[in-house]
């Protein structure tokens, strides 16, 4: 894969990356703090067009590298800042246009694609659920709530009640199961390692 190619991928995973952290926390608000149901065809909704406004930011950074690239053009003198570009940036500037172009095209080609969708909405909601999780379990340790310790505890009481019938138990219980599973394959792999190490050592 040349440079100009992995500087697309690149483009397209960080991309990917904030569309994933926009749907989840889309998931966060309006399942979970607004008290909504998750609605699996809404989300899919906001996840296409979330990939189509990333992708419109790319077509923006593209059409700005072009112009940028001709103001340039047959300048020779000393830049007087960071974005001054000179004549010998031209050939970068033509590259960086190539770059936003094909990751914006790449972004809309995953709009347009229900599967891609559905695996971005995918990942997002178990990084909520991930969230959730890790939040209910930070609460409970640090509370240990009984209305004798708590003066707010039965105010709470009826807003926690509510929060945990908006989460998705099953899904949160997949979600710690598939957290332990990779724990411990970790595990198991690091054992292999010890012993394969073990063994070179007392060859």
């Amino acid at each position: 894969m040349g440079k100009t190619s992995d500087a697309v991928a690149e483009g397209v995973s960080i991309a990917s990356a904030a569309a994933r952290l926009t749907v989840r926390n889309h998931i966060l608000v309006e399942t979970i703090a607004r008290g909504g149901q998750f609605d699996p065809d809404g989300v899919a909704e906001f996840a296409r067009e979330t990939l189509r406004a990333l992708a419109t930011e790319q077509e923006a950074a593209a059409e700005l590298a072009k112009k940028q690239r001709k103001k340039a053009w047959g300048k020779f003198t000393d830049p007087d800042g960071t974005h001054d570009y000179r004549d010998r940036d031209t050939r970068n500037l033509r590259k960086r246009h190539r770059q936003y172009v094909r990751v914006a095209a790449r972004l809309r080609e995953m709009a347009d694609d229900a599967t891609a969708v559905a695996e971005l909405v995918e990942q997002a909601r178990d990084a909520a659920w991930g969230d959730v999780e890790a939040n209910l379990q930070r609460r409970l340790r640090v509370e240990g709530m009984t209305a004798e310790s708590d003066p707010d505890y039965e105010t709470m009481r009826e807003a926690r009640m509510e929060a945990l019938q908006l989460i998705d138990l099953p899904r949160l219980a997949a979600h710690a199961t598939r957290r332990s599973a990779a724990a411990r394959a970790d595990r198991s792999r690091s054992d292999a390692q010890a012993d394969l190490d073990s063994r070179g050592r007392s060859s």
